[in-house]
């Protein structure tokens, strides 16, 4: 039978097979990133040995990513030396260690030298606060050069939130990506946020999500979204308290602003007439969206008609993630009308949780079998058994079938269609079969 996924947990040690939406969802596309850092550690104690060796190392380092290390505020100290020392330095992550005001402090002090090329600054997890806003706004005056900046999961609140903000206006910076999740944001500091995003028209990449800004905040956001000069690419909003009456003001986002390619609004409570209202967006000819990320949202089969209809249409989507919704074997169906229509380019289509059975994997199957496009597909948490997984299994041997990962979380078969499994895998070693 299939194995059980590992938990969930707050470090970043902890291995994530199948995404949660209570963990920063940065952090989960962080964590599978295939980009290599030039000095890579993570979930490792520091010695002061084993610190003075690396000190002398990231004298040249380009890239350090120094993750759940334990590291304190003193160990700031040495790294704001670093920064200052080392003018090859272009990218820092420290994320998940205690490093508090105190060592950001530090670490200011350093980017406030000249000789610092700093361009990429994460700092989840590292308990800040209100109190630390003030220097990194003096730090983002004298550094032109950063262009990415992470402070998701410090409790900041809104009034530092607006605080840096003002501050991010007033800077020479180009930044380009700004991730505040789970900051103790409300409605109270997106017009804040949202004059960053029409001030800099170089910020691609917003990230809100896990804060309670509601459809009042969503709405102040949109000014600046719908700004001339705002220029974004991805943003995420999940569990952001939204509805469906933010939808409407979506909607036009997703259908008129062209550099939109990606957009989450996880476990928000949108609903069916949210998604409707979307899905008129999608078949919009202006829309480019590519990745639309809805898990989680209260959706039932009602709205699979206008999702087939949107798929049927929109040529530019190319993931789509609806798992942990009710849409049952009968939107399913539906959906795959659109799925197989020639103009759907879908690459990776989650659909974990739905309450799928059986009776729905043949259709599913005729997908696979016919949509070369199709690389990725999740069906975990849905009660397949042995019939439906068998007619998964067929799909996949079937030469015209491209699915390279198939992700098959918590569902239990016996021990014959387990050996067919593995059968298939030692078959086609380019399929990834992830249960």
């Amino acid at each position: 039978m299939a194995g059980v996924p590992a938990g969930v947990g707050p470090s970043r040690c902890s291995e994530i097979p199948y995404p949660e939406t209570g963990f920063s969802l940065s952090l989960q596309k962080d964590l599978v990133s295939t980009v290599k850092m030039e000095l890579d550690i993570q979930c490792e104690e520091m010695s002061p040995s084993r610190w003075a060796e690396l000190l002398s190392t990231m004298k040249s380092c380009k890239t350090i990513r120094l993750d759940d290390c334990n590291l304190s505020s003193s160990n700031c100290e040495d790294l704001s030396s670093i920064i200052n020392t080392n003018p090859n330095l272009t990218e820092l992550k420290l994320n998940n260690n205690e490093l508090g005001d105190a060592g950001i402090e530090y670490l200011c002090k350093g980017l406030l030298m000249p000789s610092c090329s700093l361009q990429k600054l994460w700092l989840e997890y590292c308990e800040l606060t209100a109190d630390i806003v003030e220097a990194l706004n003096a730090a983002l005056q004298s550094k032109p050069t950063l262009k990415e900046l992470s402070l998701s999961n410090n409790t900041l609140g809104d009034t530092a939130v607006k605080q840096l903000c003002r501050g991010l206006v007033e800077a020479s910076c180009n930044l380009e990506l700004l991730h505040l999740e789970n900051c103790g944001i409300t409605s109270d500091s997106c017009q804040e946020i949202s004059a960053v995003l029409s001030n800099k028209s170089s910020l691609i990449d917003l990230s809100v999500g896990d804060n309670k800004i509601g459809d009042s905040g969503l709405a102040l956001l949109c000014q600046g979204l719908m700004h001339p000069n705002c220029k974004i690419q991805k943003l995420w909003l999940w569990d952001c308290d939204l509805t469906s009456a933010s939808c409407k003001d979506l909607s036009r986002l997703i259908c008129t602003k062209e550099t939109l390619t990606e957009i989450s609004l996880i476990d928000n409570n949108l609903r069916d007439l949210g998604m409707e209202m979307l899905c008129q967006a999608l078949k919009d000819p202006k829309s480019k969206l590519q990745e639309l990320w809805i898990r989680e949202c209260g959706l039932t089969t009602a709205c699979c008609k206008a999702v087939s209809s949107a798929l049927s249409m929109n040529k530019h989507l190319k993931v789509l993630h609806m798992g942990e919704n009710k849409l049952g074997d009968a939107g399913v169906e539906l959906m795959c009308e659109g799925l197989l229509h020639p103009t759907c380019n879908i690459q990776s289509l989650w659909l974990g949780n739905c309450d799928l059975t059986a009776a729905c994997c043949a259709t599913l199957a005729t997908v696979m079998a016919t949509k070369q496009c199709l690389t990725e597909l999740d069906l975990s948490y849905n009660s397949l058994e042995d019939e439906g997984v068998r007619k998964i299994c067929e799909a996949l041997r079937n030469p015209n079938c491209n699915v390279q990962q198939l992700i098959l979380y918590d569902i239990f078969w016996s021990s014959e269609v387990d050996d067919e499994l593995r059968a298939l895998e030692e078959s086609k070693p380019e399929v990834k079969i992830i249960s």
